[in-house]
Formats: structure tokens, C-alpha cells, sequence
């Protein structure tokens, strides 16, 4: 089993690396960075079961996350409705679910997490 083209797309999106683009170039290529070339090599590499656990147990609940995420955006114009009550952090509670699934994906491939997971204000150069 191979990884399709969108998959490994999303897995480095999730995985909070940046876009690699259709062509490697000189100066952008991840051969030029550690922690993004390890991520490719490990993507390029893992076993068929790996694989399989990546995208039936990582990418599965990693895309109905994300999409939990801008759906929540359909309640942020209401606080209370009847007996109904908004959860006002459930856009962050929903949120930081979803980092900690993208962190175990990165956990779970053996590289740190990409730039776009760091701390703001902390930005990891690789």
C-alpha cells in the first residue's frame, strides 16, 4: 500500500509542515531541513500496517475533527436559546483536540512537529 498524493498532502499538513510543493527546488527543498526531510523519509518508508493505522486512525479522525471545527462556527452567533446554552470554548475545546491528535500523528511517525504546531511566539527552525 502507497500513500495517495492527497494523503501524503494532508499528513504533512496535519503534521504542521508546509506546503512541499510540485517541484524541489534548491532552496526549498526539504533535503535542506532536517525534521522535514525525516518526515518524507518515514512517509516513504513505513510498513503496510504503519500505513494503515495512519490513515484509518490518524487521517479518518484528523479530517472529522478539522471538520467539527468550522462547523462549530455555526453556533458562535448564539449564546443561550431557550434552555439551550452555548459551550463558549468550543471552538477552542474542539481546537485543542485536534492539535493534540495532529501531535500524536507526529508522535506516532517519529519526527517533531511541524513549524505550524509550535508555540506562538516560538518558531522551531529546521
Amino acid at each position: 500500500m502507497a500513500f495517495t498524493d492527497a494523503q501524503l498532502t494532508d499528513i504533512r499538513r496535519f503534521a504542521g509542515y508546509p506546503a512541499y510543493g510540485a517541484v524541489a527546488t534548491a532552496a526549498e527543498s526539504y533535503r535542506f531541513f532536517t525534521a522535514y526531510g525525516a518526515l518524507e523519509y518515514k512517509l516513504q518508508h513505513l510498513s503496510a500496517n504503519e500505513q494503515t493505522v495512519v490513515v484509518t486512525t490518524y487521517l479518518a479522525n484528523l479530517y472529522t475533527l478539522e471538520t467539527a471545527i468550522v462547523g462549530a462556527s455555526s453556533n458562535l452567533d448564539t449564546d443561550s436559546a431557550s434552555v439551550w446554552k452555548h459551550n463558549k470554548s468550543e471552538v477552542a475545546d474542539r481546537t485543542a483536540l485536534f492539535t493534540q491528535w495532529r501531535v500524536e500523528l507526529c508522535g506516532f511517525l517519529g519526527v517533531p512537529p511541524g513549524p505550524a504546531l509550535a508555540s506562538p511566539g516560538l518558531r522551531l527552525v529546521v
